[in-house]
């Protein structure tokens, strides 16, 4: 699954409506339901509030979504399409409309609220969001520094270096690629080096 790259405020203007995007990275329900709040405190004068959010991974994934008053199904629902089409989780979106005298009907209404988040995640950008497991290597002095070395080459993600009666170099690995990572250090220490799973983390890559 992806989650947005950074955070973002988009507008856009139809028949002299204002549709105001607000798409925000939260972990959290609650965390969400507070981003929607601070949209709406924001701007007590606008019409209306729409809001759709994924929250989770594909085994327990909440989505929710809300028209705030705009006809059913013209606004949350089609917010909502567009998360789900992008395979986007732990992001909140609320679209802020004021009228502007003119009625859209249906069919624009969903166009409007869909384009604005559209076009405010085009700006957002994207990273995958990818499980790994944290590995800790405990490694004499007089070695550590060529592993260190050759992991700040290689394709796994050096996390941390500790000093300590050994050094502790923590290391993220992707669950896919676990295999190739024992390979990988057996070869680079003979074998004298054991990878202790200290559980699993989520990072965020291109």
């Amino acid at each position: 699954m992806r989650v947005i790259a950074t955070g973002v405020r988009h507008e856009i203007e139809i028949a002299r409506s204002r549709f105001v995007c607000t798409v925000a990275r939260t972990g959290t329900v609650d965390a969400a339901s507070a981003v929607i709040e601070r949209v709406r405190r924001a701007g007590p004068d606008a019409s209306h509030h729409c809001t759709a959010l994924r929250i989770g991974g594909p085994t327990a994934l909440t989505a929710r979504s809300a028209d705030d008053g705009e006809p059913a199904g013209t606004a949350g629902v089609p917010m909502l399409e567009v998360l789900a089409r992008r395979e986007l989780t732990d992001v909140v979106a609320v679209v802020s409309r004021w009228f502007g005298g003119t009625r859209l009907g249906a069919g624009g209404l969903v166009r409007a609220y869909s384009g604005v988040l559209s076009e405010a995640l085009d700006v957002a950008g994207t990273l995958r969001r990818v499980r790994h497991r944290e590995l800790l290597l405990a490694v004499p002095h007089d070695r550590a520094g060529r592993l260190e070395h050759d992991l700040r080459h290689s394709p796994y993600r050096l996390r941390d270096v500790a000093h300590g009666a050994d050094v502790t170099l923590t290391v993220a690995v992707a669950e896919a690629d676990l295999a190739g990572f024992g390979a990988w250090l057996a070869t680079r220490t003979g074998g004298a080096v054991d990878a202790l799973d200290a559980g699993p983390c989520e990072l965020y890559l291109p």
